[in-house]
């Protein structure tokens, strides 16, 4: 049988190593359309560019186009649908895609349907030093961009003076990622209320409490599927992440309601055959449980767990749905494992990088556990501060995926990893990551 061609948006070793690790993998070719790199090299590059580079390609291939997928945040996810509905593919609509990604938009939409379960939000113009004009919501709340990720300079605000300080990096590097973003918005023909805030590029909304987990889903055929979730476990006193782990601990009528108001969601913002993930806070003491943000695509950060968990890591998901097939998944907890976790592994204090782990050092742990994988993201050199798209608290130094048994058994591991690896500070202590 002929291999298909999938041409993946944002190609990285990593991700597509977990694709060639589904069952079915040796019937594709996958076939890297723009690579990570260039997608994220070269802040407030316009999508256009983008665009054209990935259309060129396409048309120069030799062969069939059957399938186009990405699994990263902003631009892939309109790189990807703009380039399925350009070459006939399955594919969600770009409207649908922005009323996820636009924070605004996103949470405007939201309080149609389901308005007990989201936080008060107003959107406002970091530029207009009249703040008050636009935010009249009282301290504390949080303020971030209408378009960003990883938690990129978001704020939290318990003073007005922590606004005015906060609105200064907001206005200092917003640039990155909110301009391109609302050019695109602006030039693409779109609906008058997808277009009518223009300037107005921050979105403030009240605190949000409790355990934060996330739902990994798809929707095939306008019927929205639940397959996963992921508990967001933070650091201690910080809204930095510390891990993702997977199975979940939130209890089952719990995640039972968030499926139903996921449901509701994703078919009033008519989303339709591709994946998704979706977060939200549940707090135990008043039992409510709050919608954070949709993302429209599945989340790679969770594709190892899925992998050690479940058996087949979640990339088979959305490649299915993008060759137009129902998703056939393996039984639940079928994999190796009975838990994984992704830790952050995360210092809190800026300095220069003057050593990472070593090779050798790496090798011993993989020795001793050949299915825990180390990404390091520091470089020797590097000055913390200047890494790119980091939350506004603290600096990630590595990822580190670990399989286990049971949540001692995950424990154990990570600190035994963390004792063996070495990273070090220029004019500083040892960066403290545990």
């Amino acid at each position: 049988m002929k291999k298909k061609n999938v041409f993946v948006v944002g190609y990285d070793d990593f991700n597509v190593s977990m694709l060639e690790s589904i069952p079915e993998a040796e019937d594709y070719n996958f076939i890297s359309l723009l690579s990570f790199h260039e997608i994220r090299d070269g802040d407030g590059k316009p999508i256009e560019s983008l665009l054209k580079k990935a259309v060129s390609r396409i048309e120069s291939f030799d062969g069939s186009v059957d399938a186009i997928i990405g699994y990263w945040d902003y631009p892939v996810t309109l790189l990807a649908s703009i380039l399925t509905e350009k070459y006939g593919l399955p594919g969600v609509p770009v409207e649908s895609i922005l009323k996820c990604e636009h924070k605004y938009l996103s949470r405007l939409e939201q309080a149609k349907v389901i308005p007990e379960h989201i936080p008060l939000f107003e959107v406002f113009d970091p530029f207009n030093d009249n703040y008050m004009s636009d935010v009249k919501m009282l301290p504390p709340y949080w303020i971030k961009p209408i378009k960003s990720f990883s938690s990129y300079l978001a704020y939290r605000i318990n003073s007005d003076l922590d606004f005015i300080d906060a609105r200064e990096e907001i206005r200092r590097y917003i640039g990155k990622v909110t301009e391109p973003f609302e050019d695109f918005i602006h030039k693409y023909n779109l609906p008058e209320e997808l277009t009518k805030n223009k300037g107005k590029t921050c979105i403030a909304e009240s605190l949000l409490s409790g355990s934060l987990c996330t739902l990994e889903g798809y929707v095939y055929n306008n019927e929205v599927f639940i397959y996963g979730v992921i508990d967001s476990v933070r650091e201690t006193d910080s809204s930095s992440f510390s891990r993702y782990e997977y199975p979940s601990k939130i209890p089952l009528e719990i995640q039972g309601e968030m499926e139903e108001i996921t449901r509701k969601i994703m078919k009033h913002i008519g989303y339709d055959n591709n994946t998704f993930n979706i977060e939200f806070f549940y707090n135990q003491t008043s039992g409510k449980t709050t919608l954070l943000e949709i993302n429209p695509r599945h989340s790679q950060s969770h594709a190892f767990l899925f992998d050690s968990v479940d058996g087949v890591a979640n990339h088979k998901i959305q490649l299915d749905l993008a060759l137009g097939k129902k998703p056939e998944l393996p039984e639940k907890f079928s994999g190796k494992y009975r838990k994984a976790a992704k830790f952050m592994t995360r210092t809190f204090e800026d300095g220069f990088i003057t050593k990472v782990p070593s090779y050798r050092e790496l090798k011993k742990i993989n020795k001793e556990n050949k299915d825990i994988i180390i990404k390091l993201l520091a470089t020797e050199g590097t000055r913390l501060s200047q890494m790119s798209y980091q939350d506004s608290y603290s600096y990630e130094l590595a990822d580190i995926y670990i399989p286990a048994q049971d949540e001692n058994d995950l424990i154990e591991k990570y600190n035994k990893v963390i004792s063996e690896i070495d990273f070090k500070r220029a004019f500083e202590n040892d960066i403290s990551i545990v």
